[in-house]
């Protein structure tokens, strides 16, 4: 069964490469949401993964959205941002944050590492994922 991720990106053509990339690696997207609301809106308990950035359409609303995903549906969250400072230690309930830009052998190696986690594999994380309260 494939994996379904939610993409929370506010920059289009961010937003639709990593959905081209996410089709590219096999798996499934949830669509692309542009702020609180509309990623609020796509959410469920059948995505399994969410890439969220901190700067949004309606501010610097990513670290509630991802706090938020994973508490209410159980999705792992990745921070996929060009300000992981904005983070601080982490936020609660989420996996970790990787700093922009991504290429596509990144990103695959982080989502390989994501699914890893959900299916309970004890696997080293890549080297540019920073986890948090691990």
């Amino acid at each position: 069964m494939p994996t379904t991720i939610l993409i929370v990106e506010d920059e289009f053509l961010i937003a639709v490469e990593m959905e081209a990339v996410v089709h590219d690696l096999g798996h499934e997207s949830a669509g692309i949401a542009d702020d609180m609301e509309s990623a609020l809106a796509k959410a469920s308990e059948a995505i399994d993964v969410a890439l969220v950035d901190v700067n949004l359409a309606d501010g610097a609303t990513g670290p509630r959205i991802g706090e938020k995903l994973a508490a209410a549906f159980g999705i792992e969250v990745i921070f996929v941002t060009a300000n992981p400072a904005q983070l601080g230690e982490g936020v609660s309930g989420t996996l970790g944050a990787l700093e922009k830009p991504v290429d596509l052998s990144i990103l695959k190696q982080v989502l390989d590492y994501v699914i890893a986690v959900r299916k309970g594999e004890k696997i080293d994380p890549p080297a540019r994922l920073r986890l948090f309260f691990n």
